[in-house]
């Protein structure tokens, strides 16, 4: 099926959701159903059998699905070349101490899974699974295991923003409140320096685009002065997915809460993308996950990246694992939570988190990454302009931040290479995920490196460091 077609289908079914909005909120997952058969690797995202997407049959749809059959099936994504350790600048035998570390983590307790995917000049050179994908079941980990990667969807939505940019649809400078009319009168929560507690007061400006790209904006996770109030609203940690309502609604009462600092004071770690994302939803008339699709997944070949897996993924989800007091490995529990497996395969399957929300396999997030190193594209697909790419690569928050590094739009960007006391380069760019998931890319040695594991653990463990030490090891320079 041609990308002309896939657009056409896509149209239509956006205009049959719109004709048929007295379905009600439910029929969004049900056009996401007629836009995802369009395509062989997505055909299943929200299939009738999966009980929990409360799928509503309607006789315009089955006309969409019928044409959609017509049609011919999707050709896969060309899989990302290979190269020869030696030949792309790397010693293979300090190559094979990355194998040995992961064996080592994966053995003794640390970690219970892990898999890493190394590029450089855009193919890979290195791939390692080490490990379990799940200890109960003895299941080995596999190169293309699925991951919860938690704030690495940070920089996926915050690609989608600037992709509004570029199709002149909105202006990073923009107040958000042009967009999301409730953010027009945000409060800030004071802590009392004479007394216990704090007072609310009205922001000196109103947030804009950009203070929610760099972590500005002074929204929290929930915790903190004000934290009383985001308690009783039920809006606190990251975790989205056993949510019965969709992201904006929750967005919507967030901006009715009191924020932890002044637009643009200092850098806040919190909700910020998930805002994003409902912004994302407003400016494009489509529920995140189907902007996602059609602007990043499907033209990069991003093939197993979702917010919520269908069917046939499900047996290749990695469980999550944290350590006991003794620091032994274990299961951590089924159900919602942040400390838990998550709804992921079950559940509302409505609340699409800009922040939090996506899976995805080390493979599928190298190419993400890969199409940023290129300066906004990969293969045929053009995302994002080698400018905008640019600015979004660049520090935006002075040394807000410290220690040697600044933030841009939606990644962390290395300044000095002294202060960050890390291997790297001044100008690296990365982020990471709460399941102890992290990646980075170094455009200096041409570099894309993702590293995912499943640990929700309150136990430190030093691979983070110990991987960025072997990796810039193993190069044999210029």
């Amino acid at each position: 099926m041609t990308s002309r077609l896939r657009a056409a289908l896509a149209i239509r079914a956006l205009r049959l959701r719109a004709s048929a909005a007295a379905i009600g909120s439910r029929f969004r997952p049900s056009v996401r159903c007629a836009v995802a058969v369009a395509s062989r690797f997505r055909s299943d995202v929200a299939c009738p059998e999966a009980a929990t997407w409360r799928f509503r049959p309607c006789l315009p749809f089955a006309l969409v699905i019928l044409l959609v059959r017509i049609g011919a099936v999707a050709a896969t994504a060309q899989e990302l070349p290979r190269a020869d350790p030696v030949a792309a600048g790397f010693i293979p035998e300090r190559l094979d101490r990355i194998g040995a570390f992961l064996d080592d983590y994966t053995s003794n307790g640390s970690l219970p899974g892990a898999v890493v995917t190394i590029l450089r000049d855009g193919a890979v050179v290195y791939e390692k699974a080490a490990g379990h994908r799940d200890m109960e079941s003895g299941d080995g980990m596999r190169t293309n295991a699925i991951f919860r990667i938690a704030s690495q969807t940070k920089a996926v939505v915050s690609v989608a923003v600037m992709i509004l940019q570029e199709d002149g649809a909105l202006l990073i400078s923009d107040p958000v409140a042009r967009y999301l009319p409730a953010f027009a009168r945000t409060t800030v929560a004071v802590p009392r320096t004479d007394t216990a507690g704090y007072d609310v007061v009205g922001a000196n400006r109103r947030i804009t685009i950009r203070h929610l790209l760099t972590h500005t904006a002074g929204v929290a996770y929930g915790g903190g002065p004000g934290g009383d109030q985001w308690q009783e609203a039920d809006i606190t940690g990251w975790y989205f997915a056993h949510r019965d309502e969709p992201v904006r609604a929750t967005v919507d009462r967030m901006a009715e809460l009191p924020f932890q600092a002044q637009p643009g004071s200092r850098f806040v770690y919190g909700y910020s993308t998930d805002i994003l994302g409902a912004l994302v939803e407003e400016v494009s008339g489509m529920n995140l996950d189907e902007f996602l699709y059609r602007r990043i997944f499907e033209p990069l070949g991003m093939e197993d990246t979702f917010f919520y897996l269908p069917p046939d993924r499900t047996r290749r989800l990695a469980t999550v694992y944290g350590h006991d007091g003794e620091g032994n490995l274990v299961r951590s529990p089924d159900g919602p939570g942040m400390n838990t497996q998550g709804q992921y395969t079950s559940g509302p399957r409505i609340s699409f988190s800009g922040g939090a929300g996506l899976l995805s396999t080390a493979r599928d997030y190298a190419r993400f990454l890969q199409m940023m190193l290129n300066g906004g594209s990969l293969g045929d697909a053009r995302i994002l302009s080698p400018a905008t790419v640019a600015l979004m690569t660049s520090n935006h928050v002075g040394d807000k931040m410290g220690n040697g590094v600044g933030f841009g739009l939606g990644f962390q960007v290395r300044l000095d290479l002294g202060a960050a006391g890390a291997p790297g380069s001044i100008g690296d760019f990365g982020w990471g995920g709460a399941y102890h998931t992290t990646f980075w890319v170094d455009p200096a040695e041409r570099l894309v490196v993702v590293y995912f594991t499943q640990l929700r653990s309150f136990r430190p463990v030093d691979d983070h460091g110990k991987l960025r030490a072997l990796v810039y090891g193993a190069l044999a320079g210029q």
